[in-house]
């Protein structure tokens, strides 16, 4: 009996050994594989085309050429545990368009509750005021952040003009069918953390005239400047083409809406 038990103990302390490194290998890839690239953070820290202000809870992005500033602004929620800094790429190319443009810092970068709660919304609001010369503004958002994006115009609606989700399956717990903003959904064929099915799963919770553009070879991770995120698949296309026919799809959005003749009709890509 004594034998059984030493042996059974062994085989505990192998298995919780195991389970340790594993633990350890993973929070070490995911501290990689969630950092933003260099270039990510230049775009962050700004320059003479495009000077980045830090506020409480975010960072604007404002265009130079203040009488060609669009009056739609642009506000962006990050993806959780990913460094705000692997999107201000996409905000600044906004910014660089003339559009006015506001990274949320979500708390604790979405972990513990930070994408819940009132904070983060707080924050949002607070980086719509600090330009007034916007008077609109689409909300968006990749993977998780999609979800505070939908939130957002679900509950508050405030100076919302459209809304566009970016590698996400958002919404799930709560229809924004209802809803008469401009939506577009921009996916990647081969995301793996928020899959095509996800989505066309949840199409029914998403106004009917929502605009869904699908990037061929596309994945998760490559919707920011950020290493490979757990669980996704491989892309098929260079990060660059995948950044550029996400961010046309964005600009052709904040185009229409800051010129209400023209079309948003961009074919699916």
């Amino acid at each position: 009996m004594a034998t059984g038990t030493s042996i059974w103990q062994k085989t505990r302390k192998v298995w919780a050994i195991l389970g340790s490194l594993v633990l350890v290998v993973f929070v070490g890839w995911s501290l990689i594989a969630y950092r933003a690239t260099g270039e990510a953070k230049d775009a962050l820290a700004g320059d003479d085309l495009v000077p980045v202000v830090r506020g409480a809870g975010y960072w604007f992005f404002r265009p130079v050429d203040v009488e060609g500033t669009r009056p739609v602004g642009f506000l962006f929620f990050p993806g959780a545990l990913v460094d705000p800094a692997a999107y201000a790429p996409l905000t600044r190319a906004v910014a660089l368009a003339g559009y006015p443009a506001i990274l949320v810092d979500v708390p604790r970068r979405s972990a513990f509750g930070g994408a819940n709660g009132t904070e983060v919304i707080e924050r949002a609001i607070r980086g719509m005021q600090a330009d007034p010369g916007a008077v609109k503004w689409v909300i968006a958002g990749h993977s998780r952040g999609g979800a505070i994006a939908s939130r957002f115009v679900h509950e508050r609606n405030w100076r919302a003009a459209g809304l566009i989700l970016i590698g996400t399956s958002h919404p799930r717990d709560f229809s924004l069918a209802h809803v008469t903003l401009p939506t577009a959904k921009i996916l990647g064929s081969l995301d793996r953390v928020s899959p095509l099915e996800k989505s066309e799963a949840n199409r029914h919770l998403l106004p009917v005239s929502s605009k869904w553009f699908v990037i061929p070879g596309g994945n998760h991770s490559q919707f920011g400047w950020y290493g490979f995120q757990p669980g996704d698949r491989f892309a098929t296309i260079e990060r660059e083409l995948q950044q550029q026919a996400m961010i046309e799809a964005v600009l052709k959005m904040m185009e229409t809406l800051a010129y209400p003749a023209s079309d948003f009709s961009l074919a699916s890509l």
